[in-house]
């Protein structure tokens, strides 16, 4: 008799059983009392618990399994402030379009002498963050409600779903008729012949076309799909942050990344054409570029239609799998005689000239563009690259060239500090082959710092750089920039050198400009755990954000 039609003894052992059978492979968590029934079940499972040492941080493990593998990661906690530490996280996923179920516990639901004890309405709380909520009132419905969540988090557009499984519920012994449901074949519909033919004629009209690829567009077939649609018709393109390495970014077509809303190179670009095709555009990024009334023509290519806001109004809608629409272009449109692309690759020439600046410059602390540069020049084209949310993250997504999807994995939809030591351990799992560095600042490192004794317990390859200014660097920026004296965000840190050899990891500290590419080399060699500290001054952010591009800009 197959596994999933034998006797289960209670509902956590169905519970199990139906994760089982949707090839769940791990489970990220922090588990509490109210989940020792699960936790017995799965001791027996094929499935491996992976403890952290924040639910936050099993989270965001669990969405970047998600993201990179297409898969519904896992996350379990307790009720309670479990379950409310995992909020972050689920906002993290929804916004992010990254498949993740999280599991809390909660006690006795027919049944509990603790009165209102950690009880909260978790439910109704993760109704707003994720596509699916509901608690488990019984044993006999788990393995169809199991089923439905993995199937609404993997649909287009991918997100967060949440199952309750109360204590009773899962100690009660379901029926014996009680079955596991088999995933069902489904295919995502393709966009209908009329509207493609429309985006054919759009795009055979224009002068100046040019593409956009967003966050939507980061799938393996979307990424095929996009290459050949540039190399047959020649279109230049420019990417989102989250749309980075969807085509590999040494291509004679790449014109840059949107990492600022208006005002850098790429808008020069955008200010030319007089089409933009936006491929898996999401309006959760931050705006790549801002849509006026009565101006340049905008097709949104989609899994699903535009969300419109003031600054983005699509006048033409393709929708349906972008895979699909993308080869149709390609192949029905090809080169037009009529498209002219010299202005947007006279940008190009600007963009790679402002890029090469100062990528080697010497002075220390070191600046963010020979970071980038060193962090560029150590990492193998398949290396991968964890970004958390700081100002650094700026500075990677315009000067780091990312030659493959999911190489470069940082968060433009809900931006959370945190997550960047998380998603680099999640890589580093997934792919122990590869080189993976997780980048961080000082603040956003300090956020689940603590996962670091995770990353040695599992026995990882990942070397954690963090990039220490002492304050929350970007706030400061902003600070700046809006005329406001400078206060309240400066503070101290540890010594992370020793702070890392107290969990078993190798701490660096980088003290000479010259030594940091060196000590990065040697750390992704050596292999396991490693954190390099190196010191950044960020007095370019005012220099070529607040200065130099308006003044190099305004002559192109």
């Amino acid at each position: 008799m197959a596994k999933e039609q034998q006797p289960v003894g209670n509902g956590a052992e169905l519970f199990i059983r139906a994760l089982e059978n949707e090839g769940v492979k791990y489970i990220f968590a922090v588990p509490g009392e109210e989940n020792l029934a699960f936790l017995d079940a799965l001791r027996n499972s094929s499935i491996e618990l992976v403890l952290n040492r924040h639910e936050q941080a099993a989270g965001f493990m669990a969405a970047t399994y998600g993201r990179l593998t297409g898969q519904v990661g896992v996350c379990l906690s307790t009720l309670g402030p479990g379950a409310t530490n995992l909020v972050t996280a689920a906002a993290y996923a929804q916004l992010g379009g990254m498949p993740m179920m999280m599991i809390s516990g909660q006690k006795p639901i027919k049944s509990s002498k603790q009165g209102l004890f950690q009880i909260l309405d978790v439910v109704d709380l993760m109704r707003p963050l994720t596509k699916y909520t509901r608690q488990i009132s019984n044993a006999n419905t788990i393995p169809a409600k199991v089923r439905e969540a993995f199937r609404l988090a993997s649909e287009e557009r991918p997100g967060a779903v949440h199952l309750e499984l109360p204590e009773d519920i899962a100690a009660e012994q379901p029926a014996r008729d009680t079955h596991i449901f088999q995933p069902s074949d489904a295919r995502r519909p393709s966009a209908s012949r009329k509207s493609l033919e429309m985006a054919c004629d759009i795009l055979r009209e224009a002068r100046h076309p040019l593409i956009m690829i967003g966050a939507g567009a980061n799938r393996k077939r979307v990424s095929q799909a996009l290459l050949h649609l540039v190399n047959v018709t020649g279109i230049p393109f420019f990417t989102t942050q989250m749309g980075k390495g969807v085509v590999d970014e040494r291509h004679p077509g790449y014109l840059g990344n949107a990492a600022l809303s208006a005002g850098d190179f790429v808008h020069c670009a955008i200010d030319r054409a007089d089409l933009v095709i936006n491929v898996g555009h999401d309006v959760v990024e931050k705006p790549p570029f801002f849509m006026t009334p009565g101006g340049k023509k905008v097709i949104h290519v989609n899994f699903s239609a535009a969300d419109v806001d003031p600054v983005y109004f699509p006048q033409h809608e393709v929708v349906g799998d972008i895979a699909n629409s993308v080869e149709y272009l390609a192949e029905q449109c090809g080169q037009c005689a009529n498209h002219d692309f010299s202005g947007l690759m006279e940008v190009k020439k600007a963009v790679d000239a402002h890029l090469q600046e100062r990528a080697e410059d010497g002075r220390f602390p070191v600046i963010p563009q020979r970071i980038v540069h060193d962090v560029r020049q150590v990492m193998p084209d398949d290396g991968i690259i964890a970004l958390d949310n700081g100002m650094y993250k700026l500075w990677f997504a315009r000067n780091y060239p990312a030659y493959d999807n999911n190489t470069v994995l940082l968060d433009n939809a809900l931006a959370s500090m945190g997550a960047g030591l998380p998603s680099g351990m999640m890589a580093a799992m997934l792919y122990p082959h590869l080189k993976v560095m997780a980048v961080c600042g000082d603040g956003g490192f300090m956020m689940n710092s603590q996962e670091l004794e995770t990353a040695v317990r599992l026995k990882l390859n990942l070397v954690v750089l963090i990039i220490n200014d002492s304050a929350y660097g970007m706030i400061k920026w902003k600070q700046a920039q809006e005329g406001y004296a400078d206060y309240g965000l400066d503070y101290r840190n540890p010594d992370f050198v020793t702070y890392a050899q107290s969990y078993g990891a190798r701490g660096h500290r980088v003290t000479r400009t010259e030594d940091l590419r060196p000590t990065l080399e040697s750390a992704l060699a050596e292999g396991g755990v490693h954190l390099v500290e190196v010191p950044v001054d960020y007095s370019e952010n005012r220099r070529v954000f607040d200065e130099e591009l308006a003044e190099l800009t305004c002559r192109l």
